[in-house]
């Protein structure tokens, strides 16, 4: 069941907003003695702001996934979980019943190749029509999301070539690889059937992801009274069930409302396309929004609330033959920059590349870029991405962030043992941060049974993981029983 006719994408214009306020300066009381006038203190000078440009272009020397003998391989979802990179994609096995479209699984530790399925095949059929129902033929278009201990795979199904006929569906799993469908087996999402259009695929195509607690749900549909002439255009809804059940809310023309149901007339699309991806920048507190243009994979980006677009589109250049598919964290955020969590953003996307001797899309290849000089880090929401760094800190120290807060750490060697990366320039936001603590050198340590360590500082236990830190920090370290450990008033884990 191959996707709709692309619709060539058309570059967004980017608003540049500014804002200014005039002062007002209140009259001195006319009995007051002339003012002592005094030169304030000099500002800090803004930081000049850098465009925003691309470099690391990057691309796999050949195919990197397919399906045994399978004749098209295309709309992966992936995936970085358990240190590898895992891809669900739209193909169909010769031997897999019932004959339609089939979602395939593999793994590798490289984007460059190497994807093979847990029987050692080039991909294992993991989720395949019902033989009944809705999706009795076709399960297609996979995007995967994994949530606590919980994967979610929404999917287009079908019962065939029927006009229409394409709806939505979720599956969830422990492992990524044994499905079970969700909702009592129906569909949770259909067609709006707002206008009846030349093109009839109906509603499908869906991308996922998790944020603040709600399931955000792209998808297309060629009914939409928002969709282009051909069907183009992709809408999104959000519940805090992961099968929209309830309490579902629809992106319109005035921002977010809540429906009864799923099928409340589409009158927006945030891009113009069909088979898109996309992924939340915490950096940015944004959603950048992977869709196929002349130029390749172009990336649109929408704030927090979808009422302004806070960099402009960028494009992931190469052959490309059907929708893209980002490389995402398993609750489809994009991968942090350990170099610079700011202001580098990595792009990853795998797409098919040609059109195959079947007539359809097929040769997965990866293609990708960075983003630097990204304005993030902005606010404190924002900042919430330097968790588990490091810092320099203005009293020639280091600044550990942790949760929001930032903990003072005397030594530099048990700062470097502790986070994620001490970065060499301090992000101006850290200043905003309170100081909830601080690891003097040499304060006293406590061990649990379990070898958990953690310091002692101002009646406070601060964990820190192994023993090793506490000798960094040349700290004794006194045995306690579990019972102990329980009762002291735990600040916080200082352990990335």
């Amino acid at each position: 069941m191959s996707g709709p006719t692309r619709l060539l994408g058309c570059a967004l214009a980017v608003a540049t907003l500014a804002a200014c306020a005039s002062g007002v300066a209140d009259p001195a009381p006319p009995a007051a003695p002339p003012a002592v006038t005094t030169t304030p203190a000099p500002s800090k000078p803004p930081k000049p702001v850098k465009p925003v440009t691309t470099d690391r272009g990057r691309q796999s020397p050949g195919v990197v996934a397919g399906g045994a003998e399978a004749p098209y391989n295309y709309a992966p979802s992936l995936m970085v979980d358990g240190g590898r990179y895992r891809m669900w994609w739209c193909s169909q096995l010769r031997f897999a019943e019932p004959g339609g479209d089939d979602v395939l699984y593999a793994d590798s530790s490289s984007l460059d190749g190497g994807f093979a399925g847990p029987d050692g095949s080039p991909g294992l059929a993991v989720l395949s029509g019902s033989t009944h129902g809705w999706d009795s033929v076709h399960t297609c278009d996979p995007s995967v999301l994994k949530v606590g201990g919980t994967y979610y795979m929404y999917y287009t199904g079908a019962p065939g070539d029927v006009p229409f006929g394409s709806l939505v569906g979720v599956a969830t799993s422990t492992d990524g690889i044994h499905w079970t469908r969700a909702a009592g087996g129906n569909p949770i999402l259909g067609p709006a059937n707002d206008i009846i259009r030349d093109n009839h695929y109906g509603s499908g195509q869906p991308s996922a992801l998790y944020v603040d607690g709600w399931f955000y749900l792209l998808f297309t549909d060629t009914t939409a009274k928002a969709a282009g002439w051909n069907g183009a255009g992709q809408f999104v809804l959000r519940a805090q069930d992961p099968t929209f059940a309830g309490h579902v809310e629809s992106l319109g023309a005035s921002g977010w409302e809540k429906v009864a149901d799923t099928r409340k007339p589409r009158t927006r699309a945030v891009v113009d396309a069909f088979s898109a991806d996309w992924m939340y920048v915490d950096a940015l507190r944004a959603f950048a929004i992977a869709h196929s243009t002349d130029a390749g994979t172009t990336l649109t980006f929408w704030n927090h609330d979808f009422t302004a677009q806070p960099l402009p589109p960028v494009h992931v250049p190469g052959p490309w033959r059907e929708g893209p598919g980002l490389v995402r964290t398993p609750e489809g955020h994009a991968l942090v920059s350990v170099e610079d969590p700011c202001g580098r953003l990595s792009v990853d996307v795998v797409r098919a590349t040609v059109v195959g001797g079947a007539g359809a899309p097929t040769d997965l290849g990866h293609f990708g870029l960075d983003l630097v000089n990204v304005p993030g880090c902005r606010t404190k929401a924002q900042a919430a991405v330097l968790n588990g760094f490091a810092v320099p800190s203005p009293e020639n120290i280091v600044d550990l962030i942790v949760d929001g807060g930032v903990v003072r750490v005397e030594r530099r060697s048990v700062a470097d043992r502790l986070a994620t990366r001490v970065l060499d320039q301090r992000p101006d936001i850290v200043d905003e941060l309170p100081v909830v603590g601080r690891v003097p050198a040499g304060v006293k340590a406590v061990r649990a049974p379990n070898g958990q360590t953690g310091l002692l500082v101002d009646g406070k236990l601060w964990r820190v993981g192994p023993e090793d830190v506490a000798k960094l920090n040349s700290s004794p370290v006194t045995p306690v029983t579990q019972r102990q450990w329980d009762t002291f008033d735990h600040a916080g884990n200082l352990n990335r």
